[in-house]
């Protein structure tokens, strides 16, 4: 009889066991069901962020641009289309001819601000100036031997040289001897200048950081543009802000690209961590760096009949052919002029009782930015700043000194140099553009900790809670 009851106790346990059991695998079943059901519905999202190498949704769209370029005539998505087809690759070679390879430049003048305490730890500060044998003979004298393009002389490393002084007015044959109202250099005081193969000195990481350096930005910022552009603001002083926020930007851009990685191995390489805290994380600045790409290739575009006509004598005839063809493939290019026909208009600027003296103020303040140039303490900082602020500064000649495209030939006068510093101006430009696209989406999550990724996703945080 015990023995019965017994038996009767364990059915029924198990018989409550196997219900229980059953009830709990139906509920699983019904939230996988509901889950499932909800997932075919959902965007695709994989809990580690990526699923078929796309970001998560959390973050697309974040830091991409579409649309119109602020303030210009061209879409973002055009420009990234025609540098990649067109300009990057028709500037890399027009820079390396021997025309637009040699830069006259003074590089040794007194700060006019304040005593000049930079000092640069890396022999990479210093430039390579040229002998007298390696550049142009057209660019010194009247008689033009020919130019080996492989008479590369100078000596690369060399921690200091000697002034070139033996230039002469006939250098400049054919171009004219003109100041650049924007800027505060003489360029036709040959007895200071000295000429620098840019190809031996390429813009890159040269160690000059600290107070020096940021004091120059500070200065060019506080003193000449506004920390902060705001509506108050007219247009023509938002676009200089813009305009040395871009040249900012696209500096950065090469410090980063061309970094020393390991000093101790002398290893070069991209440092994205930098871009991406200098750059990248600040749409405001890739911005900026879109819209002066495209101040300066309006500018190149509007003196189109000028540059095809100018003289690229280096003495050297195959060359001197290459160069011209390949201006001319730039300045005639159909994609181009489909495309991005004004990449920007200038005609909208100045208008008004008070546009000659805002004019006069603006173009003050850019001299004042290029006089600063002089109180860099890294040569080769100060090289290339001296450059691309004279190939702004003929920016601005060339779209606001000048009123109408029909008397822009009869009153506009380039000189060489601004020419040179022009075009370089426009290969930096878009090697930061073309850098910036390529690794922009990359580079998202660069120098993040895991904590500030799943803060930036609700996906990431909820992996990161399980």
């Amino acid at each position: 009889m015990v023995e019965e009851i017994e038996k009767k106790k364990k059915k029924a346990t198990k018989g409550k066991g196997n219900r229980w059991s059953n009830g709990a695998i139906g509920a699983v079943f019904i939230v996988l069901l509901a889950v499932g059901i909800s997932w075919a519905a959902a965007p695709k999202i994989n809990l580690f962020s990526r699923i078929n190498n796309k970001p998560c949704p959390c973050a697309k769209d974040a830091h991409t641009y579409r649309g119109m370029v602020e303030d210009c005539c061209c879409e973002y998505e055009t420009v990234d289309h025609l540098n990649e087809e067109v300009l990057h690759p028709l500037l890399q070679d027009l820079v390396k001819t021997p025309f637009f390879r040699y830069f006259k430049v003074k590089l040794w003048c007194d700060c006019p601000f304040w005593p000049d305490d930079g000092m640069c730890r890396l022999r990479d500060c210093s430039v390579c100036e040229c002998p007298e044998s390696e550049f142009p003979e057209s660019f010194k004298r009247p008689s033009n031997p020919i130019l080996p393009s492989d008479d590369l002389m100078c000596q690369e490393g060399k921690p200091e040289a000697a002034v070139d002084r033996t230039l002469d007015s006939n250098a400049f044959r054919g171009w004219s001897e003109t100041d650049n109202p924007w800027t505060v250099d003489d360029e036709t005081d040959n007895a200071e200048m000295t000429y620098v193969n840019l190809q031996l000195n390429p813009e890159r990481y040269t160690g000059y950081t600290g107070p020096s350096a940021r004091r120059i930005w500070d200065a060019i910022y506080a003193e000449n543009c506004p920390k902060h552009p705001s509506e108050e603001l007219c247009q023509e002083e938002r676009i200089l802000y813009k305009l040395i926020s871009g040249l900012h930007s696209s500096i950065s851009v090469h410090i980063a690209a061309d970094f020393l990685l390991d000093e101790t191995k002398n290893m070069w390489g991209q440092n994205l961590m930098l871009l991406h805290d200098r750059v990248l994380r600040y749409p405001d600045r890739v911005r900026n760096l879109y819209f002066t790409f495209l101040f300066v290739l309006r500018a190149v575009t509007k003196v189109t009949e000028y540059l095809e006509q100018a003289s690229y004598d280096t003495g050297n005839p195959n060359e001197d052919l290459k160069t011209h063809s390949l201006m001319r493939q730039l300045l005639y290019n159909s994609k181009l002029q489909a495309a991005c026909p004004i990449p920007f208009d200038e005609a909208k600027l100045w208008k008004g009782q008070n546009g000659p003296e805002l004019k006069q103020k603006i173009q003050n303040q850019f001299r004042n930015i290029s006089a600063l140039m002089d109180c860099v303490g890294c040569e080769k900082c100060r090289l290339w700043g001296k450059l691309q602020v004279l190939g702004l500064g003929t920016a601005l000649k060339i779209l606001f000194s000048v009123d109408g495209q029909e008397n822009l030939r009869q009153t506009l006068q380039l000189q060489r140099n601004e020419v040179i510093a022009l075009m370089n101006l426009l290969n930096r430009l878009s090697e930061s553009v073309k850098l910036v696209h390529e690794t922009g989406r990359s580079s998202e999550n660069i120098g993040l900790t895991s904590e500030q990724k799943a803060a930036s996703c609700p996906f990431h945080k909820m992996w990161a809670s399980l």
